[in-house]
């Protein structure tokens, strides 16, 4: 049995495409003489399609797409493609999250998800109801034969208490397949990017095949959907958990596995490709890059805007940018001000000619001066503090927010994940624009990344000493970031703990945090949750982002008893 595992890049709601990318993947797989062709959990709808679930007439012409794609199929192979079945009787959640197999021009047969994750960034539950039964499928092959099969969906896989501290689940649907003697366990995923997930997930499935003495094939969804990037990397494991074979990470690809089944000579896998997955820093690269070319094209843009101040969030969010889209679809401007040092303004124009990106400056000395007038009478008798830092702030925002309607770029924010955690950051300022490409990236990260763009470049795209100078807002003389927060390795560290690990301030300080400077980060970031809400959405890279994987209150209280 040949298994072609077919990682598209789907749009949500893009019912029309998405079908066609589909069919064209089967088609593609016939030629090829393929049995069985996976695409990812929810293909048809594109993952995660949020509450157009909600919808009548979207759940209707996605089950009139099916249709179309299983049309597509001949006798001699068998489609697995994700879609949201509506849920037959009175009461339960209104749909359930399924995969169809089509196969001889029409769907022979349905199954259902049975573990619906609610926590981080998904909530099926919201809309599915649980699938009763772990179900198996006989699939037939062209040389007469068949394969039992048991069929799952992303979530399905992961409930194995040898890997979680706490299974969230009664039910491992692999135990039960396992009892049920299949060949192998095919798996329709959709689970995004986070930074090391890939050797988990492979720990986690060679992990699941050993233990039960069950080949397994996953097929991922790769590309950006809003906040998520899904990375692919679509994979195989043998009885033995060994990988065995691994697509693409971060592009559509198409493996083609071929398995033996037991009853049969030779049984198990002929050797596949393994394709490379990036380190860290690279994976990260490709998660952001990936993440804004889709958000950008999905969006409908061609091209994107940024401010350049010389600094190293809007050096890297730049060269993301460039990356994502290539240097013709990328500009950008300096927009200095009696604070800005030449240092800045000249690293601001050196980056964006080793980018190849288009450059302009504006400055804002006149409206800023013409601000100050207009607002001194009422200021009269109220010392200077940040106000009037804000303002600068908000007059870059609004001639930024004016060149991207005028242009029809999509304007980027450059701030990263340790200032909006702290609210270092203006609303209606440095925070306009309509994607934050390092919304959840730390700062240190920041720098890191940085080093390796370069690295990888073979020279310095972004000035050495944007890397080497004290980082700076310039919105008032000799200002510096550490004026106003602590050293950017001890703030990350903290935010690590209790954004990510959700560690209560007596853990965090006993892992060696200073301890006021612990209670000033958290209570600045429980209190600058009204700005977060406020920011534009970025891809996702770390365990714990913000925006729908935290859903924290704005109006709270902030004492402990």
């Amino acid at each position: 049995m040949i298994i072609a595992l077919a990682q598209i890049n789907p749009t949500v709601a893009d019912l029309r495409g998405n079908r066609d990318k589909i069919i064209a993947g089967i088609e593609t797989a016939q030629r090829a003489g393929a049995d069985v062709v996976a695409f990812p959990e929810l293909a048809v709808m594109g993952y995660p399609p949020h509450d157009l679930l909600l919808h009548a007439g979207f759940i209707a012409d996605a089950a009139r797409a099916i249709e179309q794609i299983a049309r597509a199929c001949g006798p001699d192979l068998t489609a697995l493609v994700g879609f949201a079945e509506r849920n037959p009787e009175s009461a339960g959640r209104p749909l359930f999250n399924s995969v169809a197999c089509c196969r001889d021009g029409r769907v022979v047969a349905v199954h259902h998800k049975l573990l619906l994750p609610t926590y981080d960034v998904f909530d099926e539950s919201r809309y599915f109801e649980p699938g009763r039964t772990c179900e198996t499928a006989v699939l037939p092959t062209r040389d007469g034969g068949s394969v039992r099969a048991g069929l799952c969906i992303c979530e399905d896989l992961w409930n194995d208490a040898d890997f979680v501290s706490r299974p969230l689940y009664h039910t491992d649907p692999m135990q039960a397949f396992a009892q049920a003697k299949v060949d192998i366990v095919l798996n329709v995923s959709a689970s995004p990017f986070v930074v090391e997930k890939q050797s988990y997930r492979e720990r986690l499935f060679g992990g699941q095949a050993a233990k039960h003495r069950v080949p397994i094939v996953v097929v991922n969804q790769v590309g950006g959907n809003d906040e998520l990037v899904f990375d692919g990397a679509s994979s195989a494991f043998d009885a033995q958990g060994r990988l065995i074979g691994r697509a693409k990470a971060f592009e559509e690809d198409v493996l083609a596995v071929e398995f033996r089944p037991p009853r049969g000579a030779s049984p198990g896998f002929r050797p596949s490709r393994i394709e490379p997955y990036p380190d860290s820093l690279g994976s990260i690269l490709a998660a952001l890059s990936l993440g804004t070319r889709d958000y950008v094209r999905k969006c409908g843009f061609r091209e994107v805007l940024l401010g350049l101040s010389g600094g190293i969030d809007s050096a890297v969010t730049a060269a993301v940018a460039v990356d994502a889209l290539g240097s013709d679809a990328v500009r950008g401007v300096a927009l200095p001000s009696r604070y800005s040092s030449d240092h800045s303004l000249d690293d601001a124009r050196t980056l964006a000619s080793n980018l190849g990106i288009r450059f302009d400056v504006v400055s804002i000395d006149e409206m800023h001066a013409a601000a100050e007038r207009t607002l001194s009478p009422l200021f009269a008798g109220r010392a200077p503090d940040i106000t009037e830092e804000n303002i600068q702030a908000r007059i870059r925002g609004n001639l930024l927010m004016a060149l991207s309607n005028k242009l029809g770029c999509l304007l980027l924010t450059t701030g990263n994940k340790s200032e909006l955690a702290v609210g270092y950051c203006t609303l209606y300022g440095d925070m306009c624009g309509g994607l934050a490409v390092l919304s959840d990236v730390p700062k240190t990260t920041v720098y890191e990344l940085g080093r390796y763009i370069n690295r990888r470049a073979g020279r310095s795209l972004i000035p050495e000493r944007t890397f080497t100078k004290p980082p700076s807002a310039e919105l008032r003389p000799d200002q510096t970031d550490q004026d106003s927060l602590p050293p950017y390795e001890a703030l990350d560290a903290i935010l690590h703990r209790y954004i990510e690990l959700e560690q209560s301030p007596e853990d965090i300080v006993a892992s060696g945090c200073n301890s006021s400077v612990t209670a000033q980060v958290i209570r600045l970031v429980d209190r600058n949750e009204y700005k977060r809400r406020q920011a534009a959405p970025g891809p996702k890279v770390t365990t714990r982002a913000f925006g729908i994987g935290r859903r924290m209150p704005i109006a709270r209280g902030g004492g402990r008893l």
